[in-house]
């Protein structure tokens, strides 16, 4: 049954390390290849023959047909993409899906060989498989903080513009030239959707849909009011910039008085390790059966228990949310 299970494993790492090496193969030494490809079809006379026009934006999940489709129909599929595109990832979803279940795999086993006696090669093939979605939410967070720092500044310049006497989108405009990654292409995002024919209104939504941020939120309920009941809308934008700026000073003040319950809680989670080197050095007999001793072992498993509900505990004491 073992030698059944470890041969379909390794069937499946192989068919994964094939298909990552093909599609890095074709995106390194053919980067525009497909990009030009899809453009020639569409232009191609041929595809429009019978065929009504469809303007509708299609996103493409994977570079397989196949495992595109699946992922299409698959319900969780859609906060994974959302969470790529949030983090500005080049890659399609489902390269880094096969990225997690080859990384998985691989985890699975190497615990399977590193600890036989025990279920500890699950939590290792999940730890290794989350990896990629771990760093899609690393980059995101970075991302999105780029965003709230470059949200006050492209305010005020759409604010300007407006007393200036420009339009809304002549604003908008004047923003996605002027300022980079992310607020920038994000703006141009939905300056192209009104240019399209998406009212205002649904392209400032999809702007909230495609940026985590609770600021922007404000910015397009404001717009939103303004335009169906009227009202300065430069003096609003700029009372909102300024909120947003207080904000920040605000939650520098707290982060500053928090640094001290941080630096406690950093102390309190590395000290275990440190005493556990300490006695590994000074005492290698005593403290090796912790590891040898099954009581030992079950002492271990109940330590890393508490003190992952330790850290979760002094997290939710030490972050504050301004």
């Amino acid at each position: 049954m073992l030698i059944g299970i470890v041969t379909i494993i390794a069937f499946v790492m192989a068919l994964t390390i094939i298909e990552l090496t093909l599609f890095a193969y074709r995106n390194i030494r053919y980067p525009d290849r497909q990009k030009i490809g899809k453009r020639l079809a569409a232009l191609s006379s041929d595809n429009y023959e019978g065929l009504s026009p469809d303007i509708l934006k299609k996103r493409t999940l994977s570079e397989v047909p196949v495992f595109n489709d699946i992922l299409t129909n698959l319900s969780g599929a859609e906060a994974l993409e959302r969470l790529r595109r949030q983090a500005n990832a080049s890659y399609p979803l489902g390269f880094f899906i096969l990225l997690a279940l080859m990384l998985s795999f691989t985890g699975f086993l190497a615990g399977r060989f590193f600890f036989p006696e025990n279920a500890a090669f699950a939590v290792v093939g999940f730890m290794t498989g989350a990896g990629p979605f771990v760093y899609l939410g690393v980059q995101k967070k970075k991302r999105m903080e780029r965003f709230m720092n470059q949200l006050p500044e492209a305010l005020d310049l759409i604010a300007r513009s407006l007393r200036a006497g420009h339009a809304f989108t002549s604003g908008m405009k004047m923003v996605s030239e002027q300022f980079d990654d992310p607020l920038g292409p994000e703006f141009e995002e939905t300056l192209d959707e009104i240019n399209f024919g998406i009212s205002v209104h649904d392209a400032l939504k999809n702007l909230t849909d495609r940026v985590d941020c609770p600021d922007i939120k404000f910015f397009v309920v404001s717009v939103i009011l303004q335009r169906e009941t009227g009202g300065n809308l430069s003096e609003i934008i700029e009372n909102i910039a300024h909120l947003i700026r207080e904000r920040f000073k605000f939650f520098g003040k707290v982060r500053s008085l928090a640094a001290e319950g941080k630096l406690s809680a950093y102390i309190l989670i590395g000290l275990p390790f440190c005493v556990i080197l300490a006695l590994s050095f000074i005492n290698p007999t005593y403290i090796r059966t912790l590891f040898v001793e099954e009581s030992g072992r079950k002492a271990l498993y109940v330590a890393g228990a508490m003190m992952v509900a330790g850290i979760v505990m002094i997290r939710k004491m030490i972050r504050i949310r301004v």
